[in-house]
């Protein structure tokens, strides 16, 4: 990614005339500009991002920063000792990559010892993965970005200074060492290795290791020392002329391109946006998708994941002919993939600890030269490490404990997480980012947002502000809550007649949430070819509202 590419196809303006004539809109939760666009958590943070697109610095530049900010802004849902995956469109290389930023179990997190202690617990010290975070912002500013380490934690130094807890000052303390041994470098890229070492490899593993063994933990300097962020292919779905582009079966992020896939063969524009008609057949398709997420997901560095057969047109076809137009099922019910059967023999029920899910955030960039960076941060619940200011995550409760199961915890092993950031190309260019923080529900919020993106053409703020529904008719990614079947969290803004409608094919309009709340934060960024314009937008009626920001 290099900030002298330009993409003809959006910009066929020079630089000093778009910064003349480019029109900023800004409000807390939409905004629209010509140079660059950011959209992420709370205060702070987009403008974290946004200060780097100013200083001319690219897409991954900014969404270093902003991730970075966002550790200390939305510290709750998004901790320095975290995850992030992280999906980047490079422009001048015209190709799209997937940063696996996802920790490993540590090795002292075997099956034996969780079966010892009472199963996988969050937020405890046992529960947490190797931290990825950091090395995934480093990996992004090496692989795609142009400046340096300390220039992206600019913002968020800035943040930790205003700050009034002690781990704010503890954790400024780390990035200055961090910045410190940066310095000690001659060239941009082997300062930023400097700066991953100095972490995983260096004084501050060291703390890590130490500080885990006094209390409890299984995370040892070996674990730390061993990581490394992985650059991934996406994972791909062709939709209606559109490609929409995922991280792989290490997230539930497939299962989307396969939701995709089987509404494929529907006309939701003539059935109408969000009709009730409409509202089954995608409830249906995620019904789908999901038993089959549940199943078959998890890190495929470990597992056969029958990924290819998942998304294969054949397989598509015998799942699509179980979604009955006239009533809503109320089994789950898996197929088989390699068999090539619509549905799976002998499907097992699944059941664990159980567990309320978290919350993650949000983070969206697109600049000037056509570069869009789409992540998803979390790593909320977990514990701090000594004086080092770093919070680790709660991820480990991502796996199960069920000997026969793919996504059974290993060391070594990445869980299978809900995190998943979307980008979507027509004609091979960004057109559409999409994050979303909500657990369970992120995809289903993400599908919503691209098919009324693609089928009902609706704007970066209706596709966040809209109304929305979700099932959960899964198994929960945090310690396995049990499914509740044909449950439909819908809300009330869609109309009388339209819950009633669903009711009569058979859901069960969800009772726990009255008011038709769904657990879900949207952002989406649309990139418009014609005007080249960049809309960011983020939810207005979150609970934690997202910001944004462009010029």
């Amino acid at each position: 990614m290099d900030t002298r590419s330009f993409s003809p196809a959006l910009f066929s303006l020079s630089i000093p005339v778009i910064l003349i004539l480019a029109a900023t809109v800004h409000a807390d939760w939409r905004a629209s500009g010509k140079n660059g666009a950011v959209v992420a958590g709370k205060a702070g943070s987009a403008d974290a991002g946004l200060e780097i697109l100013k200083q001319r610095g690219n897409a991954a530049d900014a969404a270093a920063a902003a991730l970075l900010a966002l550790s200390v802004t939305d510290s709750s849902a998004f901790c320095f000792g975290g995850e992030v995956p992280i999906i980047v469109y490079d422009a001048k290389r015209d190709v799209l990559e997937v940063v696996a930023g996802m920790g490993t179990a540590p090795r002292l997190a075997t099956l034996e010892y969780f079966e010892k202690n009472g199963g996988i617990r969050g937020g405890t010290i046992q529960s947490a993965a190797v931290p990825a975070a950091l090395d995934a912002c480093v990996t992004l500013l090496d692989r795609f970005g142009t400046m340096t380490f300390a220039q992206a934690a600019s913002p968020m130094l800035r943040l930790l200074d205003e700050g009034n807890e002690k781990w704010h000052a503890d954790l400024a303390r780390t990035v200055g060492s961090l910045i410190e041994a940066e310095k000690k470098a001659e060239d941009r890229k082997r300062g930023l290795r400097l700066v991953a070492d100095y972490f995983y490899r260096g004084p501050v593993a060291r703390k890590i290791d130490a500080w885990s063994r006094a209390n409890g933990g299984l995370i040892r300097y070996s674990d730390l020392a061993a990581h490394v962020t992985r650059i991934e292919e996406p994972v791909k779905a062709d939709y209606r002329g559109y490609t929409v582009c995922k991280c792989g079966p290490w997230t539930q992020g497939p299962y989307l391109a396969q939701t995709l896939n089987l509404l494929e063969g529907f006309d939701l524009k003539s059935m109408g946006f969000q009709r009730p008609q409409t509202i089954h057949v995608i409830v249906e398709a995620m019904k789908l998708a999901l038993a089959d997420r549940d199943v078959y997901y998890a890190d495929p560095l470990f597992v056969n994941v029958p990924t290819d057969e998942l998304l294969s047109d054949k397989y598509t076809e015998l799942r699509r002919s179980l979604i009955d137009l006239h009533g809503a099922s109320l089994i789950q019910r898996p197929g088989d993939p390699r068999q090539m059967k619509a549905l799976l023999d002998k499907a097992k029920t699944r059941a664990g600890l159980g567990g309320a899910p978290k919350d993650t955030s949000t983070c969206l960039v697109a600049d000037r030269w056509g570069n869009v960076v789409a992540a998803t941060p979390s790593g909320w619940g977990g514990v701090l490490a000594g004086d080092t200011g770093v919070w680790l995550g709660s991820r480990l409760i991502s796996f199960n404990t069920w000997k026969d199961h793919p996504n059974c915890i290993q060391p070594g092993k990445r869980p299978r997480i809900t995190l998943t950031p979307t980008i979507v190309l027509k004609n091979d260019k960004p057109v559409l980012a999409v994050s979303v923080a909500g657990g369970d529900t992120q995809d289903q919020a993400t599908l919503q947002i691209v098919t009324n993106y693609i089928d009902f053409d609706l704007s970066a703020d209706e596709l966040v502000s809209t109304p929305r529904y979700a099932t959960e008719h899964y198994v929960g990614s945090f310690s396995q809550t049990t499914p509740t079947l044909a449950a439909l969290t819908i809300s009330p803004d869609m109309g009388t007649e339209c819950l009633d409608k669903l009711r009569k094919l058979g859901h069960v309009i969800n009772p726990k949430d009255k008011s038709g709340r769904v657990p879900q934060e949207r952002t989406a960024l649309v990139i418009d070819h014609e005007t080249a314009l960049l809309h960011a937008a983020g939810d207005p009626g979150a609970d934690s509202p997202r910001t944004t920001g462009a010029f």
